[in-house]
């Protein structure tokens, strides 16, 4: 139903509108994730969160049903541990740091609390590779009115060893609806999973570079390896909650 709302959206837009390919590829790797249960990554993101730039890597599990997340930090913050299990812990995540934060314990933190968006743009309830295209997919889908976009297409680019396609949609100006100046949607050639998603801000004046406000990046994904309720349990032997 939603592949059939996207494609209504695009016919209004016009059967040739710019955005077009882009949402087609947006969905198609949203299929293929179809058949993607759980999976195991290496997490990257980097972000603008007020004025200061923050970079993490990160240990990734997630199961799609229910939406389940483990998180372990390895650069900055290296050792600390978040798990959210979706209407499990009152809706909380649990979270735990080391050193001087693990004098604590395990914290029970509301997702989208300032505590918990401290380093973050985003809640945990928005991670994963699915709820990355679904973002991208209704951002393209409200620009389609937009007036002045400019798209480019890269079929050969690469993301670490990963040969991807990747799709480019700008805007010269800013317009009413339009939150970024410049999204990139990176797909793997050859699982057509979304691997990266780039958000660029408006430069501040003619000619010079727009600086990235998100970019979120999936590597070394490994699907379907059987995940269970035990891999997002704070009693999970090898966790250090």
């Amino acid at each position: 139903a939603e592949d059939e709302r996207i494609a209504t959206a695009i016919r209004i837009g016009g059967t040739s509108h710019a955005l077009a390919p882009g949402l087609r590829l947006a969905v198609e790797s949203r299929r293929a994730l179809d058949s993607v249960n759980d999976y195991s990554a290496s997490f990257y993101k980097e972000e603008m969160v007020g004025k200061k730039r923050v970079n993490h890597q990160l240990t990734l599990k997630m199961r799609e049903t229910p939406f389940s997340v483990y998180l372990k930090f390895e650069n900055p913050h290296k050792g600390r541990e978040v798990i959210f299990i979706a209407e499990k812990n009152g809706g909380k995540m649990l979270a735990h740091g080391t050193g001087i934060e693990a004098i604590v314990g395990t914290l029970e933190l509301d997702p989208s609390s300032d505590r918990a968006l401290e380093e973050s743009r985003s809640p945990i309830t928005n991670i994963g590779m699915r709820k990355l295209l679904e973002l991208t997919i209704a951002q393209w889908n409200t620009e389609l009115n937009i007036p002045d976009v400019k798209v480019r297409y890269f079929p050969n680019a690469k993301v670490a060893n990963v040969e991807c396609r990747v799709f480019e949609s700008s805007y010269a100006q800013k317009h009413k609806g339009v939150k970024f100046h410049m999204t990139r949607l990176y797909v793997d050639k050859e699982t057509s999973f979304p691997v990266r998603v780039e958000q660029f801000d408006f430069p501040a004046k003619t000619g010079a570079q727009p600086p990235i406000v998100e970019q979120y990046t999936y590597l070394d994904v490994k699907p379907n390896t059987g995940l269970g309720d035990i891999d997002f349990d704070v009693k999970t032997p090898g966790y250090d909650f």
